[in-house]
């Protein structure tokens, strides 16, 4: 039994060490400011055709099923409410989350376990570079950046889905829809929104190159720490969502 625990104590171990020293090392020069902006590139704008067709189609669907429900109480003029709560306090975090998740935490692992097993990362520690202020921190900070964008533009698009659906199907006023989604976002969903995806950027980033850094066992090892990752990351965006969402209702 304790021989079967030692692998995932040690794995949980590992990440909050490469946790620990690349939030310390983000205060640290060298800053690498030209790997930033190009992970920037590679993990936000590689990201925003899956993030546009995520936002929109929820928001769309979303319209759908709530004034489907909405109707039978008569009140299908408060579907672009819903849909934007909706969007701006869950989904549009999360669903983003998962999809950055999918493309980006297996991107990690995959080209850092490639160096793990093709001996680069060691080669770099000879040369005297720290590999996680080379590797993971640009990463971590382009991905702390882009995430919380990505989201709010998931959220315009899904709130212009339920829109065309509105408009459409539901013969609904565009100056109503759109005033009435204005007003039924508080602060406070707002402050949620951009929170969560904050804290799921860590995640991404930090999961994916974790599995990176541990990968073993040559082009099979890449594979397995690949799928690790996602899964993994997945995982632990939705456990971390409830914690911040209990967090935020008993506010």
């Amino acid at each position: 039994m304790l021989d079967l625990l030692k692998a995932p104590i040690l794995s949980v171990q590992e990440f909050f060490v490469l946790a620990g020293r690349a939030l310390r090392g983000t205060f640290r020069k060298p800053h690498y400011g030209d790997d930033i902006f190009i992970q920037m590139d590679i993990i936000g704008v590689g990201s925003l055709p899956i993030v546009v067709l995520t936002g929109f189609f929820t928001g769309a669907v979303l319209a759908l099923q709530m004034s489907k429900a909405l109707s039978q109480y008569g009140a299908v003029g408060k579907t672009g409410e819903l849909v934007a709560i909706s969007l701006v306090r869950e989904l549009g975090p999360v669903l983003t989350s998962l999809m950055v998740a999918g493309r980006n935490s297996s991107g990690m692992a995959s080209e850092l376990g490639s160096m793990k097993v093709t001996e680069q990362i060691d080669a770099m520690r000879a040369l005297g570079t720290d590999p996680v202020l080379k590797l993971v921190k640009p990463r971590l900070i382009a991905t702390c950046i882009v995430l919380p964008l990505l989201t709010i533009l998931a959220d315009a698009l899904g709130m212009l889905g339920g829109f065309v659906i509105a408009r459409t199907l539901l013969d609904m006023d565009a100056t109503f829809y759109w005033n009435s989604s204005w007003q039924a976002i508080a602060y406070n969903d707002i402050f949620q929104g951009l929170i969560k995806p904050l804290a799921f950027a860590f995640i991404v980033a930090l999961v994916g190159c974790h599995y990176g850094f541990m990968t073993t066992g040559g082009t099979q090892g890449v594979g397995r720490s690949t799928t690790r990752a996602v899964v993994v990351a997945s995982v632990w965006i939705f456990v971390l969502d409830f914690f911040i969402t209990r967090f935020f209702v008993n506010i």
